[in-house]
């Protein structure tokens, strides 16, 4: 009698729509057929249009953060304010341990 063929299971990744061919037997992956390739659906007349926009968006994250950290010093020196003046209207409390919860 011949030698019984191993089964190989083709499977189509859900994500990336790869083909595999697997092996049954081994449980191993013995093929790959990497995704059709999706080019992206951009007009090339529009191209100006884009990385002015791309330009704008780049612009307005550097105007916020640069209003941010003049700021910051303000925000942190409030902050410490009320760190300090919850600490002082409440005792301190024992801090709790893991060592302490067993």
């Amino acid at each position: 009698m011949g030698k019984k063929q191993n089964p190989i299971v083709n499977v189509e990744c859900p994500c990336c729509h790869a083909k595999l061919k697997v092996d049954a037997e081994l449980s191993e992956v013995i093929a790959h057929e990497a995704p059709p390739r999706v080019l992206p659906d951009v007009n090339l007349n529009d191209a100006d249009n884009i990385l002015e926009r791309q330009a704008a968006a780049r612009e307005d994250k550097f105007r916020q953060s640069w209003e941010a950290e003049k700021k910051k010093e303000d925000v942190l020196s409030r902050k410490f304010e009320e760190a300090l003046k919850k600490a002082k209207e409440g005792p301190a409390e024992k801090p709790v341990r893991d060592f302490d919860l067993e």
